[in-house]
């Protein structure tokens, strides 16, 4: 039987999180039509056992189908066999660290069905005290990359039709690419567009999968009345790490790479490392200067040019 929803939440060492993601899902589907995969990317801490005891515990078993994947292939991969578990007219992506807001899911449905080109709709994500959080982005480029390491109002707004993040809305936009920690993606653009790319361990697969959707003809749409929580950083700790500036791990460079090779050549994969070099550059003149505060991950110059 098809659905009409599939919701695909992969769990990896959060089984806490990935309990409240399910609780906040739990009075928003129609359980005669909506379904839960979640996939347990090979968890090394027993998560899964856990998450298949609470399933039984709270019956939610007629609407929560526990997948576990026998390797950890990452967020694409763990999409990808979420999203071939179930035929549904539309998946809706879910990070294990997001709330849905009450109503939120039916608002991207309806949205949805409006807008029949509409590939990807996205909601708005925000704080757990309602503040927005950027979630819609122009593409990463080569000269993006001097706008993002030189961290410097002049060159942000010398270059600003290429800085990434786009301004918080409250109006339905058709952005560039949109963030996949919540996301719903129509049943016949994936059939069209394809899997998201393996290739990516994590990060820069959500940019990657919306370039192909637009290149197939889809839209992408940002209905910022639906509203998610995001509770950030709470299934990766990449992004602490470049809060606290530590040194990211090598499958963010290598998902980095792979993204620059892949839409720019390799050329373009030199030349965004030259001007994200020379972006470096300039903060470092404004670190030593004392007019900045250092904003570069340790060991960020030698990762990035990581072949």
């Amino acid at each position: 039987m098809s659905l009409r929803l599939s919701v695909v939440v992969i769990n990896y060492r959060t089984p806490e999180l990935t309990l409240g993601c399910l609780e906040s899902l739990e009075s928003e589907l129609d359980f005669s039509r909506d379904a839960v995969m979640l996939v347990d990317n090979a968890s090394p801490d027993g998560s899964a056992d856990v998450l298949g005891e609470e399933i039984l515990r709270r019956r939610w078993d007629p609407w929560v189908r526990l997948i576990r994947s026998p390797v950890n292939g990452g967020f694409s991969a763990g999409n990808n066999l979420g999203v071939r578990a179930a035929s549904a007219k539309y998946h809706l992506l879910l990070n294990s660290d997001a709330l849905v807001r009450p109503g939120a899911v039916e608002a991207l449905l309806r949205e949805a069905d409006k807008h029949p080109r509409a590939g990807l709709t996205s909601p708005r994500l925000e704080w757990p005290d309602g503040t927005p959080q950027i979630s819609c982005f122009r593409y990463h480029s080569p000269l993006s990359q001097l706008v993002d390491a030189a961290g410097t109002s002049l060159v942000t707004r010398l270059f600003s039709s290429r800085d990434v993040p786009l301004p918080v809305g409250d109006e339905p936009s058709e952005p560039p690419w949109t963030s996949f920690a919540c996301v719903l993606l129509r049943g016949e653009a994936f059939r069209d567009v394809g899997p998201m790319d393996e290739g990516y361990f994590l990060f820069f697969e959500d940019v990657d999968y919306c370039r192909r959707v637009r290149a197939k003809g889809w839209s992408i749409l940002h209905f910022p009345a639906a509203r998610v929580v995001h509770l950030r950083g709470g299934s990766s700790t990449v992004k602490r790490s470049a809060a606290a500036r530590r040194r990211l791990p090598s499958y963010y460079y290598a998902s980095r790479r792979r993204y620059f090779r892949k839409f720019y050549g390799k050329g373009g994969w030199v030349a965004a490392n030259l001007l994200w070099t020379a972006g470096r550059a300039v903060a470092l003149a404004r670190e030593l200067a004392g007019n900045k505060e250092p904003h570069h991950c340790d060991h960020a110059f030698a990762d990035v040019w990581m072949k």
